[in-house]
């Protein structure tokens, strides 16, 4: 599809067209018109607008409370399609006079059409480009091919559907073709390396997708183990392969095959460098080298180095304190019991999703498990936060494909805590996020120094004129554009880094001046400001998610995914009405080692035990056992998965034989005795 001689020529190869998708316009059918059920009409206040609307109303007899989903098929038709020859009578008001008109109603998408095909704006494409989706070619039904390249078939099947398959039904299908000795012989060395090809992907546990799957749809997990597949086939020796996390979104069970393959890659004769946490990924390995013994200012030594088994024996490895299980992460004695409250998503059908119902108890701590691809992401993510995010925060966009919502149990907001950068620019950083700073800077405005001056609180301030370096405009940094390279940041040979100029310098809080107090860590910031409340209080919060190493004014662009998650955790806790709130968490456990897992753990438990609700996508067991509800997907990924295997306490999951996560669940849980009845277990 990407030669001229393959392509379909109506699609270019793409495989798809651009329309304006009813979903994305009317994502909640659950809303009236009047409260917005029309994403495009939403918040729109012009007199034409409720012109329009009452004319339809009175024509057709509706009323504009009713949910959307209810109104008759026929006006629901009218609205978003239009009606057609059938003329309806409008009216304008002018000057205090009413003027009636009579015409067609053009209907909502196909305005957007218009609209979308006559405007030169590009903000106002940008603008209706959201409820811009993408459906097969018609002429190529999605094959990207020209019907003759199409109509050469193997065994009854044509290229686009062999490459549509799941790679490991791929590699059953070509294994299983018959053969004659001649076919066989013509075949043998092409057949060898697609063979071949299928079964690295399958080792590293990507036989759930499609050779089609489109490669921005991979997350970066997938992606990293999929180049390791090409290394692989290559058969290259000599190597020195670099992997930073290859575990990542992988399902224990897929670890096992991961693992085997990078002993491969050892046994052609290459080096295997893996930087990981994985507890099975270290007890496999040949050599550990334990960095440490802290983090941050606490780290930068090579505390061990040796066998899987000497660490396990060192007494200075807090790594090996874990791995030979002298430290744990305990089961909860306790878990918290569901309330009867519950979030209700009915027909949840996003993706790979068999029309689930999604049932997340209200503040509890909830686990959404499953192997690779099994679709928790598409539940999560794509479903539950996106259709809950236009219900309370009044966000537009696309996703959430669901029948009904039909509970909120409550919640009042819904917050997604991923691992994106807290800035993407030096002038971000720890204090100005988590709102420390203005603390810090009305305390330098009421000394004596400062009153004598007149400086105001934006004199200590980066961001503003007055007090910063010019020279860098408070970044301590200088910006050097490379072009075709990357950025360059070099330190400012003006204030040498320290953001502000010599006068604002000058002003000094128990003899340290602002620059002075940025570049304090976190722990030494908290005895330094012990007897300020304010700034001690919100400083604990950062040393209680693991942050007590990180510098006040460090760069946000240098801070890790795991340290930025935690940043915001440290915000949100610090929130006086925080409550009534959805925190949705992706695989928070990237990057953290097994101390950082608990300090997580007791994050998370603390806004649990404000009233909150959590819900968290995790392979890591450490967490899944300190859950108090689990929801399990699979059985398997991608078009075997889709389906609520088993959900309850993780207890009762782990006595469901079908569930892979239960499997290993059993192993590390106490005894738990006979699969009893209960509310909360249930299976399909």
């Amino acid at each position: 599809f990407n030669s001229p001689y393959g392509a379909c020529p109506d699609c270019g190869g793409l495989g798809t067209r651009m329309f304006f998708d009813e979903e994305l316009v009317v994502p909640d059918g659950g809303l009236s018109i009047r409260e917005g059920a029309i994403m495009p009409w939403a918040g729109r206040h012009s007199l034409h607008y409720f012109q329009t609307i009452d004319a339809l109303a009175a024509h057709y007899q509706f009323d504009i409370n009713t949910p959307f989903q209810e109104l008759p098929a026929a006006i629901r038709r009218v609205l978003l399609h239009g009606s057609g020859d059938e003329q309806i009578r409008f009216y304008a008001d002018r000057g205090g006079r009413r003027y009636f008109y009579t015409r067609p109603f053009e209907g909502v998408l196909n305005q957007l059409d218009r609209r979308y095909k006559e405007t030169t704006s590009l903000h106002v494409r940008l603008d209706l480009s959201r409820y811009i989706n993408l459906r097969d070619c018609p002429t190529c039904q999605g094959a990207r091919l020209k019907r003759e390249s199409l109509s050469v078939r193997v065994a009854g099947k044509n290229i686009h559907e062999v490459c549509e398959m799941p790679i490991r039904a791929c590699l059953d299908f070509l294994t299983a073709i018959p053969l004659s000795a001649q076919e066989a012989q013509v075949t043998e060395r092409v057949m060898k390396e697609i063979r071949q090809r299928l079964r690295f992907l399958i080792d590293v546990g990507m036989d759930y997708l499609s050779l089609a799957r489109s490669s921005g749809s991979l997350s970066g997990g997938e992606g990293q183990r999929i180049r390791l597949a090409t290394q692989i086939g290559s058969g290259l020796v000599g190597v020195l392969y670099v992997l930073d996390e290859p575990t990542v979104g992988l399902h224990q069970r897929d670890n096992v095959r991961l693992i085997a393959t990078l002993k491969r890659l050892r046994d052609m004769g290459n080096t295997v460098l893996v930087v990981e946490h994985d507890q099975d990924m270290m007890m496999e390995s040949d050599q550990i080298i334990d960095i440490g013994p802290g983090a941050g200012v606490h780290g930068g030594e090579v505390v061990f180095q040796g066998t899987p088994a000497e660490i396990c024996a060192s007494e200075v490895s807090l790594t090996g304190a874990y791995l030979s299980g002298r430290k744990t992460i305990a089961v909860p004695e306790k878990r918290r019991k569901v309330s009867g409250r519950f979030i209700v998503l009915e027909g949840a059908h996003e993706h790979n999703l068999k029309d689930v119902d999604i049932r997340i108890p209200v503040g509890l701590f909830t686990a959404v498990t499953g192997v690779s691809g099994s679709g928790k992401s598409t539940m999560v993510i794509e479903t539950l936060y996106k259709a809950l995010s236009r219900r309370l925060n009044q966000e537009k966009g696309g996703g959430g494909k669901v029948r009904r919502i039909r509970d909120l149990g409550g919640i009042e907001r819904i917050i997604l805590m991923n691992q994106q950068p807290i800035g993407r620019t030096p002038r971000s950083n720890p204090v100005t996020y988590t709102g420390v700073f203005s603390h810090i800077r009305d305390l330098f405005t009421g000394l004596p120094e400062s009153r004598l001056r007149g400086y105001k609180p934006g004199r200590f301030s980066f961001n503003v004129k007055g007090g910063r370096c010019e020279a860098c405009e408070g970044n301590g940094l200088i910006k050097i554009e490379m072009h075709f390279l990357p950025d360059v940041y070099v330190t400012c040979d003006v204030c040498h880094g320290h953001r502000f100029n010599r006068d604002t310098l000058e002003v000094r809080y128990k003899d340290r001046n602002i620059a002075e107090v940025l570049d304090m860590t976190v722990e030494q910031a908290l005895l330094f400001f012990e007897n300020i409340p304010p700034i001690r209080q919100k400083l604990q919060l950062l040393q209680d998610v693991g942050l007590g190493y990180i510098r006040l004014g460090q760069s946000a662009t240098t801070l890790s995914g795991g340290e930025a998650q935690r940043i915001k955790l440290s915000r949100e806790l610090g929130k006086r009405t925080n409550t009534s709130t959805l925190y949705v968490l992706d695989e928070p456990t990237i990057g953290l080692h097994f101390a950082d897992i608990q300090k997580l753990l007791d994050v998370l438990m603390r806004l649990v035990g404000m009233g909150n609700t959590i819900v968290v996508i995790e392979h890591n067991l450490d967490v899944i056992k300190s859950a108090d509800y689990i929801i399990d997907l699979g059985p398997e990924g991608g078009p075997g998965g889709g389906r609520i295997i088993a959900s309850g306490t993780p207890e009762e999951v782990a006595r469901v034989e079908g569930s892979y996560t239960g499997r290993f669940l059993r192993e590390i849980l106490p005894a738990s005795g006979k699969r009893g009845d209960s509310s909360l277990f249930s299976a399909e």
